[in-house]
């Protein structure tokens, strides 16, 4: 490990202008490349304290043995100067976007003295149209064999065309009307650049002019009684128009833009791009990548739009480019792309209307790639038998831990603090094992008694359930079900306890542990600004590599706790927020609560009757009825509701909203049921 100061610039040597710098590693291979406004600063940002340092960034300066810099005139300069060199030196402190996958795109070779389409995949020749790309193959040829009937452009390999030159006699495409045929003559070479012309004008969004052309040329065959050809042209009509049908409308303005969406964590990120040309979808693509360097969302946005635009010119750079955040030197990169244009590119974020509507979209597609992504790994036996293994080899385990269990902590500023209990076995979840707390213990916000308080009651909750059957051996493994075949709730104990926090979380769970005499379940967690991975004894954490299966596994084990605590929080909130005044009577449920509602009709008449008339609804007793009197007496009387109109008080306003709070109240009582999980209160 090398140490920055060794190779750090003197004072006064970097220029304080734009530019862009390489640091080396002592191989001499470039391992980082990046661009600045002002080289001073930025090259001095790298050279500070190593802990003030991202770690990330404190893994590159250390690894590199030096750093050098190329002094350019302008920002724009900057940008592409950047790009050049990460194309050619394919840095590993990079970010790098990658397909997932090869996206065909449907292409008119235009550099051909017969220009053909097909599908093409792959890097992007010069002379070529191209048009997606395309999720599916057959997308592409199922468009084209519609579009042949009006525009027949050779679709032919080059043997096949040279072949029916050869003999004289058009492929079948040729006698069955969907090709020109200019292997034989039938239209000379300009005749039929022309076609291929008017058939990249017609997916590139130009659409209504060729279609308004048939139409009148259809009417006219029939005016002149040709309805034969009348019936071709109407054929032609109903396939282009299916054409259309197959690519979503999305702007009515002929818009061509495009929109991406990055969704990230601490470790990799996903970007999805939809391709709008002439007001419709007409492509979609999408990547993965590890953020192997310390970059935020406008830095993902920046190392994307270089991915894309990098190697396009004219019409392949939109005129809108819609982003979630701008780029750093946002208007540097707005001039680049209108240099690669040829004229004005707007680069913003929406704000309002269609497009901000399609950006949640692309933003929830990107969303679903990078979970997507994550659940790939995760759902083969080989990914989850190395996941498990890679845990136990980086905490010092005997063996795999078969059975995981996760807990979090959630709260709103310390009001409803609750915690959730998610179970992983095999590297799968298990939501019927999932389990629910209130914290009770104290009042407030303290995560660390919060979680000492919970795994406390989960394991004192193990122990009764040990007593009950015995030591916990295979034989004896059916005294932990119920008589229906499900397990005793805690019955199952975990090899491995995961926290959602650092060293105070896992201090607290292992004393939790520790109070009731359980030594034989290990103790870990997860601290997600770093993913640093801490052990109770530990000084310093655990790091796992970030291409580790076991760090994803963790990963996902912490993020479903999250999820399904701020879930059950969210809803506690929501209830407390509808609570009506018989929610606090004690004892009293919603059966009798309804009862009570039937027999008065109101809250506002029940306010009104004595407690002997209370009395008299089936099921309550005088001990409830005082109970219900009290605490219908001690809430205070809301104001009346006035007509603004007439400035008449509107009597049984707060009547109906009291009487329909209540009903809805009963409707929505929380019994614990989500997504399978129980509820320990």
């Amino acid at each position: 490990m090398a140490d920055p100061s060794s190779y750090r610039p003197k004072p006064g040597q970097i220029p304080d202008s734009p530019g862009v710098y390489k640091f080396r590693d002592e191989h001499r291979r470039v391992i980082y490349v990046g661009k600045a406004k002002s080289l001073r600063p930025r090259l001095s940002s790298y050279f500070q304290d190593l802990a003030n340092l991202h770690p990330r960034t404190r893994t590159m300066v250390t690894t590199a043995a030096s750093v050098e810099w190329t002094v350019v005139s302008t920002e724009v300069e900057a940008l592409q100067l950047e790009y050049s060199w990460i194309k050619e030196f394919d840095p590993r402190f990079n970010v790098k976007y990658r397909d997932d996958k090869s996206y065909p795109s449907l292409a008119v070779t235009m550099n051909e003295e017969f220009p053909r389409v097909q599908v093409m995949r792959g890097p992007k020749k010069k002379g070529v149209r191209y048009f997606g790309p395309y999720g599916h193959a057959w997308a592409i040829r199922e468009t084209v064999d519609l579009m042949l009937r009006v525009f027949p452009v050779r679709t032919c390999s080059a043997g096949v065309f040279k072949r029916s030159a050869q003999i004289g006699r058009p492929c079948l495409l040729g006698y069955i009307g969907k090709c020109s045929a200019p292997c034989v003559g039938r239209v000379t070479p300009e005749e039929h650049r022309e076609l291929a012309e008017e058939f990249c004008d017609f997916m590139a969004g130009r659409t209504g002019t060729y279609i308004r052309r048939i139409e009148q040329e259809m009417r006219d065959a029939a005016e002149e009684m040709e309805y034969e050809k009348a019936a071709r042209l109407r054929d032609d009509i109903e396939a282009l128009k299916r054409a259309l049908e197959k690519n979503a409308v999305v702007f009515n303005d002929a818009t061509d833009a495009d929109l991406i969406a990055v969704a990230e964590d601490e470790l990799e990120a996903a970007v999805q791009i939809f391709h709008v040309r002439g007001g419709r979808v007409r492509g979609q693509r999408g990547w993965v990548t590890d953020k192997v360097e310390a970059v935020e969302t406008s830095g993902l946005v920046g190392h994307a739009l270089q991915q894309l635009y990098g190697e396009e010119k004219g019409e392949g750079v939109p005129k809108e480019v819609l982003v979630p955040a701008l780029p750093e030197q946002a208007d540097a990169v707005s001039q680049w792309l209108a240099d690669r244009r040829g004229s004005h590119v707007s680069l913003r974020i929406p704000q309002r209307g269609d497009k901000k509507d399609l950006m949640a979209t692309v933003q929830r597609n990107a969303q679903q790639a990078l979970v997507l992504h994550k659940t790939k790994r995760a759902s083969d036996l080989t990914t989850r038998s190395r996941a498990l293994e890679e845990i136990a080899a980086a905490l010092g385990l005997d063996s795999a831990p078969l059975r995981i269990e996760c807990y979090d902590i959630s709260h709103l500023q310390g009001d409803d603090v609750v915690a959730s209990m998610v179970v992983f076995e095999d590297g799968l979840v298990r939501k019927g094992e999932y389990r629910r707390f209130q914290i009770k213990g104290f009042e407030g916000q303290d995560d660390v008694r919060s979680m000492h308080e919970v795994i406390n009651r989960r394991f004192r909750r193990y122990l009764q359930e040990k007593e009950r059957t015995g030591e916990w051996t295979e034989e004896q493994a059916a005294g932990a079900v119920e008589e229906d075949g499900r397990p005793k709730r805690f019955a199952y104990p975990p090899q491995l306890v995961v926290v959602d926090g650092g060293r105070p979380q896992v201090a607290a769970a292992k004393r939790a542990l520790d109070e009731l005499g359980i030594d034989d379940i290990a103790v870990c967690g997860l601290a997600k600004r770093l993913e640093e991975v801490w052990l109770p004894d530990d000084e310093d954490p655990v790091v796992l590599p970030r291409s580790s299966e076991g760090l994803y596994l963790l990963q996902r084990v912490r993020d479903e706790a999250h999820r399904f605590a701020i879930t059950y929080q969210r809803a506690k909130r929501a209830k407390r927020f509808k609570a009506g005044p018989l929610d606090s009577v004690a004892g009293l449920g919603d059966t009798r609560k309804q009862a009570l509602i039937k027999h008065f009709g109101s809250v506002k008449k029940l306010k009104q009757a004595t407690i002997e008339q209370i009395c008299e609804v089936p099921g309550i007793g005088r001990r409830t009825a005082e109970s219900v009197a009290v605490a219908l007496a001690r809430t205070a009387p809301a104001a009346p509701a006035v007509n603004t109109a007439t400035g008449e008080i509107i009597e049984d306003h707060r009547e109906t909203e009291d009487h329909r709070e209540t009903e809805d109240h009963g409707e929505t009582e929380d019994h614990g049921e989500d997504d399978g999980g129980d509820t320990d209160e």
